[in-house]
């Protein structure tokens, strides 16, 4: 499924590109002598009109190639369709149209998502860890996010997932932007039942190498409220023999009130004592009686570290709801996550090239083949959006002006218009290999991050 997802996404996402530029070359009257999808030895071909289409071996990449004086011979009679001979504005838009291409692809997938609508995690909160941002604002187990506004705006954005939630925290993150949550207790004993408060947390002290999928955890949030029950136990495991059974509640965890089971498991985590498993007195509610167990914990690896583990499945099913939206409001909220997305990752770009952001935030091939095949598991959905994620970002880079890239070329057109002469052969030659060598370093620090995620570096 993985490898699949993976050639898939690939496939598409370069084909629409490539698409792109061979459209807007018909378009400016340029001559396209082959479409290409992928490299090397030619697996399929065919030639319809004057262009060859050819499928190749290596399907990591893909390019149009156009009639060309600087790359050969020119018959006179077709010099006026050559690319080189074409005025700039169509040059320049020949070489924007691909990025483009993956721009629109990433609004037309993002409306799709927004018709058809997925089932999210509702925004409910697991009890925050103590003495994190979020406890210090004040967030209980069940508050429910209903709304968030940053200190640029004067309007409340309505949150309706945790991934909403998470995605409106990092864009607030990364531009230094202080947050107001606008929250209703659903605690079932609480007598302000749906009433609503305004909590503020200040992310503009969050440092911009700190904003990557762990964010919401260090900001104190520990995942979405479950109900504190055993949903699993493993036979002949620290839970069995202690006592525990499936359908349990833990009300107490060594004297501490059990609230969630974000905060049971974190309880869990932390009761180990210089590296070795303490004892713990659990106290469970089973059939409507009251009585106590007590859990002898084993130290297992979990992704690098040793950790304190009962072997149970903790937790009730989490609260889940459908967002959908209509034809008009998903279109616009498709066209405002393409252009959030693209400039939360030229922020980020942006920072990490001066030092404010983290480097481990490159991802590479083996990052997205692992996220393309755990979509696709999901549902054709979550995988639809996936690969309006990754087309965005596609766009973006092929933007950015480096030599070897769409943008870099639109720079030298950019040269041209200002000055009225070309870049010369010889400064092309020197701007190519540089553009080369900052693509290959990026290349292998995407690699090295996506090994350490895999192999659970810190």
């Amino acid at each position: 499924m993985t490898v699949i997802a993976f050639l898939v996404t690939i496939g598409v996402l370069v084909l629409i590109h490539e698409y792109g530029h061979y459209r807007a070359a018909v378009a400016c009257d340029v001559k396209v002598l082959r479409f290409s999808l992928g490299f090397g030895r030619v697996l399929w071909s065919h030639t319809r009109g004057e262009t060859e289409f050819v499928l190749s071996a290596l399907p990591l990449g893909g390019y149009v190639k156009m009639l060309d004086e600087r790359e050969g011979t020119v018959d006179p009679a077709e010099r006026h369709r050559a690319f080189n001979r074409k005025p700039l504005r169509q040059r320049a838009f020949v070489v924007a149209s691909g990025p483009l291409a993956n721009l629109v692809l990433a609004v037309v997938l993002y409306a799709c998502v927004n018709w058809a609508g997925v089932q999210e995690v509702r925004p409910w909160m697991a009890q925050p860890r103590a003495d994190s941002m979020v406890a210090r604002a004040g967030l209980a187990s069940r508050d429910e996010v209903v709304a968030l506004r940053d200190a640029q705006s004067d309007d409340w954005t309505p949150v309706r997932s945790m991934t909403e939630l998470q995605w409106l925290f990092t864009r607030a993150a990364v531009k230094g932007q202080d947050v107001q949550l606008k929250v209703a207790a659903r605690a079932t004993d609480s007598a302000a039942l749906g009433a609503q408060r305004t909590v503020s947390l200040a992310l503009s002290s969050v440092p911009a190498s700190e904003v990557d999928n762990g964010l919401l955890e260090r900001l104190g949030f520990s995942g979405p409220y479950a109900d504190p029950v055993v949903a699993q136990v493993v036979p002949g495991g620290p839970a069995e023999k202690g006592g525990l059974r499936q359908g349990d509640r833990v009300l107490l965890i060594n004297g501490q009130i059990v609230y969630d089971a974000g905060q049971l498991r974190q309880a869990i985590r932390d009761s180990a004592v210089q590296g070795k498993p303490q004892p713990l007195l659990v106290r469970i509610e089973r059939a409507g009686r009251v009585q106590e167990v007590t859990l002898q914990p084993v130290m297992k690896d979990v992704q690098g570290k040793l950790l304190p583990r009962i072997e149970a499945g903790l937790g009730g099913p989490v609260a889940v709801t459908e967002v959908r939206y209509g034809a008009v409001e998903g279109f616009t909220r498709a066209v405002a996550k393409t252009w959030d997305v693209a400039t939360l990752s030229l922020d980020m770009l942006g920072k990490m090239l001066v030092g404010e952001a983290s480097i481990k935030n490159l991802s590479g091939p083996i990052t997205i083949a692992d996220y393309a095949g755990k979509s696709a598991q999901l549902g054709w959905v979550y995988y639809v959006g996936f690969l309006a994620l990754v087309s965005v970002s596609l766009g973006v880079l092929n933007l950015l002006p480096l030599p070897v890239l769409d943008g870099g070329h639109l720079m030298y057109y950019l040269f041209e218009s200002v000055t009225g002469r070309p870049v010369s052969d010889r400064w092309l030659e020197r701007l190519q290999r540089g553009g080369v060598a900052i693509m290959l370093l990026m290349m292998s620090l995407a690699l090295y991050n996506d090994f350490a995620r895999l192999l659970g570096a810190p």
